[in-house]
């Protein structure tokens, strides 16, 4: 990370244009942050039209300043914009927040700005505030804290810290980029990294710049013990790629994301509310090392609730072991269960150390990673002040058995804000009101994984041809099986080819990308003279051109997979498997990641499938050759991520069956060809 964006951390100067005294303006909320850094830093307030500004006379110009400010943040009409900026370079300002919107040429401000010597957050942001160095330029009011927050909607910036608030998390960085003119989200999410305070990083982005820089950033971050949240909005952007293929039918903005994410170690979250429940999990205690869930309850509806719940949430709800169900089990009413979900059928009314017995023995078994409590827990002491003592006993029993453990403990309690309530997040224990929210976060919380290397990518430029035969001949270069095929024109060259072939047969216009739909090809031709036919045929309804003779994969017993490779605006190179065939789009059963992967990280895509167990013996099939299948996913992502005049290649139908893995069509499409 260069040192050029530090003026926005911790500038010994700032200077507020357009300080105002009306506390319904933008220069006013500007002014009255800007001056409680004032122990800290200087502070100057401008305003050409005078009168005194939050007990202040301002400054008539930057001119006018007994020192040239380090930072100058500007919230004053678009018209006056462009004179406030040169005069603020002219007199050597390092750093420039523009608040100011409607600005005629935001990048051409950039440009000047970084000629002179300077950067630029924004314009249209909603500023930054900084607890660590009292930097406050921003709307409303933030409290003290560990969640930063890098925004590209200011709005959403602002909520986000707002439901903070509300949950008791402080914020220790907030900065709204705004149009990103010159600094960039990337960037200011990079200025975290050594960012002491701070220990949860949430991200608001609707475009990702260079997206493969900021997963490495965001990666920085993961390694740094730092959780990173991403949230983010993006429809499927299918009806732009269908025509052409059904790769890019198949893949969405959220499923990009979704792939970043994972390359990083970050996880994706719908809505501020889920950013906030998440970081109040991540400050408290530790993410769970697996998706086994334990959950307890004194109420045999609000546990069934509770484990459909984090069955949604992507957690597993299995019995316990028939020994420590038993030793759960004694001392519990006849009623109870402890299968799993637990019911305690009033044992924790009867003796609420019930509850610290039950959560002991789950913790130190191995047979969970996590607990969750559903239901009336923290409210025995609210609603019967005599067993107030008593539950906080049994909290800080709890908060001992996580700390000892290491296995997190979530509570859903009927009670927002009892002194249990209150003491559970003391001892490092998450509470939440609503079992969604507790249950969200908790499964939430268990899909953080290790950041995996995300490869250097240097694509060949080296041209590459048109159809079908151009598309498989790349492909094979890699090492991707194919059938024997031909490239023929006309009836005397199929005649040729079908002697060096073996029939059946199967005939392709090579010059067509989607062949089902237009008679493109013919399947099962079991002689030469059926494919000169229907060569025949297809040249008085498709024209001349090449046609493709190839011999067909008769093995029994294969399935289906389609991979594809795309290149992604932001992220780059990109690779897709999923269940194949022509209805692959109907299917949807897909997953991707950015490319270029090796085998192994193939290998862990198609365990993500629905459609794996087919592939990997379903019952008491033969398994297939899984680990082909993985190598040819990790050469088909290769191919593209070295070759930068391909867009996109996709192979469906691949069939892969116990001796081996053969492509039967493939599709390339050249970088800047319309997908038509």
């Amino acid at each position: 990370m260069s040192e050029e964006p530090r003026p926005f951390s911790d500038p010994a100067s700032v200077a507020v244009v357009g300080a105002s005294a009306d506390p319904a303006k933008w220069g006013h909320w500007l002014a009255r942050g800007a001056l409680t850094g004032e122990d800290r830093r200087r502070v100057y307030l401008v305003n050409s039209r005078g009168g005194a500004v939050v007990g202040r006379v301002p400054y008539a110009s930057l001119s006018d300043l007994p020192e040239p400010p380090e930072l100058v943040v500007f919230s004053v009409p678009a018209r006056a914009v462009p004179e406030i900026v040169d005069e603020a370079l002219e007199l050597g300002a390092r750093g420039l927040v523009g608040i100011s919107d409607g600005i005629e040429d935001d990048y051409e401000l950039a440009r000047r700005v970084r000629a002179g010597g300077a950067r630029l957050l924004g314009p249209a942001c909603l500023g930054l505030f900084d607890a660590e160095t009292q930097l406050e330029l921003a709307w409303g009011q933030f409290e003290p804290g560990a969640l930063g927050i890098v925004s590209q909607s200011g709005q959403v910036g602002l909520e986000l810290a707002g439901l903070a608030a509300s949950a008791g998390i402080g914020v220790s960085r907030f900065v709204s980029v705004g149009r990103q003119a010159d600094l960039t989200l990337e960037e200011m999410v990079g200025e975290l990294v050594e960012h002491e305070s701070t220990r949860v990083v949430a991200i608001y982005a609707e475009s990702f710049g260079d997206g493969r820089e900021l997963v490495r950033t965001i990666t920085r971050l993961t390694e740094a013990d730092k959780p990173v949240v991403v949230l983010t909005v993006g429809e499927s952007h299918a009806g732009r790629t269908a025509a052409r293929s059904h790769t890019g039918a198949l893949t969405s903005s959220l499923d990009v994301v979704d792939a970043a994410c994972r390359a990083s170690g970050a996880v994706r979250v719908r809505t501020p509310a889920e950013v906030v429940d998440l970081a109040r999990y991540l400050q408290l205690t530790t993410r769970p090392k697996g998706k086994r869930v334990a959950i307890v309850g004194d109420s045999g509806g609000q546990g069934a609730v509770a484990a459909d719940v984090t069955a949604r949430a992507g957690l597993r709800v299995t019995p316990l072991p028939a020994v420590l169900a038993a030793r759960i089990e004694a001392g519990l009413p006849d009623a109870a269960n402890s299968i799993n979900p637990i019911d305690l059928a009033g044992g924790g009314e009867q003796d609420l150390r019930s509850y610290a017995r039950v959560v002991r023995e789950l913790t130190g078994s191995g047979e969970v990673d996590s607990v969750l409590l559903t239901g009336y827990f923290g409210s025995y002491g609210e609603d019967t002040p005599t067993l107030r003592e008593t539950e906080l006993g049994v909290v800080a029993e709890l908060g001992f058995a996580v700390h000892r453990t290491g296995i997190p403990v979530v509570v859903h309690s009927m009670s927002a804000d009892s002194d249990a309530v209150r003491a559970l997040r003391d001892c490092g224990v998450p509470t939440y009101h609503t079992v969604e929210a507790a249950a969200g976060a908790l499964g939430t919380a268990s899909q953080f994984a290790p950041p995996w290397p995300l490869p250097l990518v240097w694509g060949s430029a080296a041209p590459v041809g048109e159809g079908y035969l151009a598309a498989r001949d790349l492909v094979a270069s890699a090492g991707v099986r194919f059938p024997a095929g031909e490239a023929v024109t006309d009836r005397e060259s199929l005649l040729a080819a079908a002697e060096r072939l073996q029939p059946p047969y199967a005939l392709k216009a090579d010059f067509l990308a989607h062949k089902s739909d237009s008679g493109g090809v013919a399947l099962g031709l079991t002689d030469a003279m059926s494919a000169v036919w229907t060569l025949e045929d297809m040249l008085h309804k498709l024209g001349p051109g090449r046609y493709v003779l190839e011999e067909m994969d008769t093995r029994e017993s294969t399935v289906e997979i389609i991979i594809g490779a795309r290149r992604d605006p932001a992220f780059g190179p990109l690779v897709l498997v999923g269940a194949g065939g022509t209805d692959a789009e109907l299917q949807r059963d897909t997953t991707i990641e950015l490319g270029p992967v090796d085998t192994e990280r193939a290998m862990t895509m198609l365990r993500r499938l629905r459609c794996y167990p087919l592939l990997d013996g379903w019952r008491g099939r033969e398994p297939l050759d899984v680990k082909a299948l993985a190598e040819t996913v990790a050469a088909v992502s290769s191919v593209l991520a070295g070759c930068a005049a391909v867009a996109e290649i996709e192979l469906n139908p691949v069939r892969v069956g116990a001796d081996g893995v053969v492509a039967v069509d493939a599709l390339l499409t050249r970088a800047g060809e319309e997908r038509t």
